[in-house]
């Protein structure tokens, strides 16, 4: 059985630049950080594997690999982006704090059950803050709900 997530782990293009967002700004502390020298098949790498913690115990990860080709792009805030939950008012502290940062903010966007803000990190991520509205836990999460939507999805979405 899946307990939770242990660690996402993503490309970044320079660690430094990455810890300067992930612990200075958003407050996540750096707790673990290793250089892989080789592979488990053998192959020589060079990676620096860095680890910063939430507070479930969780992390959130990323390799630095300055020889291998990686195509840093900026991502569509549908495509790949990292939700991380905080409560409301830390989420307009950190709005607070992006923009005065400088760093590219957005929102407060509602979306009835969460409201989010979105910052870009120096990887080119999306990172969104949420903070759980009062009819969060009154939404409907139901497994034949999701079913019947995604099945629907599946009929019309070539229309």
């Amino acid at each position: 059985m899946i307990k939770g997530l242990h660690h996402n782990a993503y490309r970044c293009r320079d660690s430094e630049q990455t810890r300067r967002f992930y612990e200075d700004f958003l407050g996540l502390p750096l707790q673990l950080a290793f250089e892989i020298k080789h592979t488990i098949t053998g192959r020589e790498s060079k990676v620096l594997h860095s680890f910063y913690q939430m507070a479930d115990g969780s992390f959130l990860a990323f390799f630095e690999e300055p020889d291998a080709p990686f195509d840093f792009k900026q991502q569509r805030d549908f495509d790949l982006h990292i939700a991380l939950e905080v409560e409301h008012d830390h989420l307009l502290e950190m709005m607070q704090k992006g923009e005065q940062a400088g760093i590219e903010t957005r929102g407060i966007s509602d979306h009835d059950f969460i409201q989010s803000i979105y910052f870009r990190d120096p990887n080119g991520y999306v990172i969104e803050l949420t903070a759980k509205t009062s009819s969060h836990n009154s939404t409907t999460f139901d497994s034949a709900t999701a079913h019947e939507a995604l099945a629907q999805w599946q009929i019309t979405k070539g229309k």
